[in-house]
């Protein structure tokens, strides 16, 4: 009967060392940590914790991850040369969780070697046109889109906004300035296709112009161009000096 309590005891205390991130004062859990103040706030420790979730019942995975990069010289590229039978000699550390940290450091080296994408400067009529054409010179029906940019002209998003028609009343223009506000754009072009091939705007698309040009002014948004494509051809209300 001693035994047995002496056991129950022990199975209670294991239990509550055995205490998991989610279990820590929300202050101190790195991956609400990380949501509220950003990646670059947390230590690599607190960054390797998230990935691996738990430590064991004798350290929490920071502690765990701690331990582990002091082995390193709290050198991530060090880390990053140890084995998979290496890591899990750690105590709480398997062959999953060491898995995971070694593919992390995989995608840090790669990311190092890739250079930064380029936004795309689309600060003419001829570059959105050649930005846009790939998208729409097969297309047998018309799609408008959006081209969000920064003061740079530098793309922020590309986005469709309309399919199977283009008119002041296909084009919902709250679409276009929500996106605008919301990506944080202060450049907005729009661009619509003509598969008939004919580049001449419609009245259609001259009432549709008008109303994106006042909706942007109102916001105080440049609207740089509404362009319209075809196969081999384009039209520009800028170009014509009719925005």
């Amino acid at each position: 009967m001693h035994e047995s309590n002496h056991n129950s005891q022990f199975s209670t205390l294991n239990s509550q060392l055995k205490l998991s991130i989610r279990d820590w004062a929300e202050g101190d859990r790195p991956r609400e940590k990380m949501a509220r103040l950003g990646a670059q706030a947390l230590s690599d420790a607190e960054l390797l914790a998230i990935l691996i979730g738990s430590g064991s019942p004798k350290e929490s995975a920071v502690d765990l991850m701690k331990r582990v990069l002091a082995d390193c010289n709290n050198n991530l590229n060090t880390l990053g040369k140890k084995t998979i039978h290496e890591l899990t000699r750690y105590n709480g550390m398997g062959p999953a969780k060491a898995i995971t940290i070694l593919a992390a450091c995989e995608l840090g080296k790669r990311r190092q070697l890739e250079k930064a994408e380029e936004r795309p400067d689309l600060g003419s009529a001829t570059a959105i046109y050649n930005h846009l054409h790939p998208l729409m010179q097969d297309l047998d029906t018309e799609e408008a889109w959006i081209l969000l940019m920064n003061q740079n002209f530098k793309l922020i998003k590309r986005e469709r906004i309309s399919h199977g028609g283009i008119s002041e009343t296909a084009v919902d223009v709250r679409i276009i300035m929500r996106e605008a506000l919301l990506n944080n754009a202060t450049v907005v072009a729009l661009a619509h296709n003509h598969p008939s091939q004919n580049a001449r705007p419609s009245a259609d698309d001259d009432r549709l112009t008008r109303r994106v040009k006042e909706a942007c002014d109102v916001m105080r948004i440049f609207f740089a161009d509404h362009i319209i494509v075809t196969d081999g051809s384009y039209y520009s209300y800028r170009e014509e000096g009719r925005l």
